[in-house]
């Protein structure tokens, strides 16, 4: 299964600017789209679409299109104040849950209050995850910059002035890891430079590699041993976001895990510089990839 995920920053722009080619040539399984802005005729044969459009029209939404289709879908938490903004839709599959997710940004030019509806939002998403009955396939842009090596180095200088780094961000990133969430993609290349999915409406700021590292999957830890590969798509420029996809192939345990097996995968997820090889090799009570 190919998974992506992209922030398409206007999905009829986006669709004008080869959405649609991207989707013929990659052939993806689920696309979770963030920041679609409006809701348009999208001509998709072989996916059903999850819309879930802000109230505000030019303003925020998100949209999955899923081969599959899933046995429950659900927009938002069910808090008004924070599901008129479109930022939220999950997917329920046998196993796991989809969950697509474009957290809210903070800018100095937002209103006064901004900084804590986003830490509020953070909460909310947090104690959602937590409710959830299956493992939770999470992603999207979460406009956080998890550490230094997920920016480029001048990005980070300056605190205030930087949204993406701000400490209660990055600790409101980490708190919703913390819950039982793997970043995949950090885990799986634990000294990746340079690895970014964001550069802003300035073109040069692409050409020269300075962006940020906001788009991520989050899984759930029993999960990441079924994650084969995650890439940047960096060459798609039909957005300020590239997108990203991750191959995974959840296949069900030959055996029940008891204590020892359970004890085992948060070792290995709690290691931050462990190697893929390391991961399999730790995760070897499970059908192999």
């Amino acid at each position: 299964m190919k998974i992506v995920s992209w922030n398409v920053n206007g999905i009829v722009a986006c669709r004008r600017k080869g959405f649609l080619r991207f989707l013929s040539d990659t052939k993806p399984d689920i696309v979770c789209c963030q920041e679609i802005k409006t809701q348009c005729p999208l001509n998709t044969p072989g996916y059903e679409q999850f819309w879930n459009p802000s109230q505000e029209p030019g303003k925020s939404g998100t949209l999955i299109l899923a081969k599959q289709p899933p046995l429950s879908w659900t927009i938002g938490f069910g808090i008004d104040k924070f599901d008129c903004e479109g930022r939220l839709i999950t997917l329920e599959y046998k196993d796991y849950y989809i969950v697509n997710v474009y957290v809210p940004s903070i800018h100095p030019h937002n209103a006064p209050d901004r900084p804590d509806f986003r830490l509020e939002w953070d909460t909310a998403l947090r104690e959602y995850i937590v409710k959830l009955s299956k493992p939770v396939v999470l992603c999207g842009d979460l406009n956080a910059t998890r550490a230094y090596i997920d920016s480029y180095p001048d990005n980070g200088k300056n605190e205030p002035d930087t949204p993406f780094f701000r400490s209660e961000v990055r600790e409101g990133l980490e708190k919703l890891i913390s819950v039982g969430l793997v970043d995949a993609f950090r885990v799986l290349n634990p000294n990746k430079e340079g690895a970014y999915t964001w550069w802003g409406p300035k073109n040069k700021n692409r050409a020269k590699n300075r962006g940020s590292r906001l788009d991520y999957f989050l899984l759930s830890g029993e999960l990441l041993s079924f994650v084969q590969s995650i890439k940047f798509h960096k060459e798609i420029l039909a957005s300020d976001h590239c997108p990203i996809s991750m191959l995974f192939y959840p296949v069900k345990p030959k055996r029940e895990m008891d204590d020892d097996d359970m004890t085992a995968v948060w070792r290995s997820i709690d290691s931050s510089s462990l190697h893929r090889s390391n991961l399999i090799a730790g995760g070897s009570h499970f059908v192999s990839l």
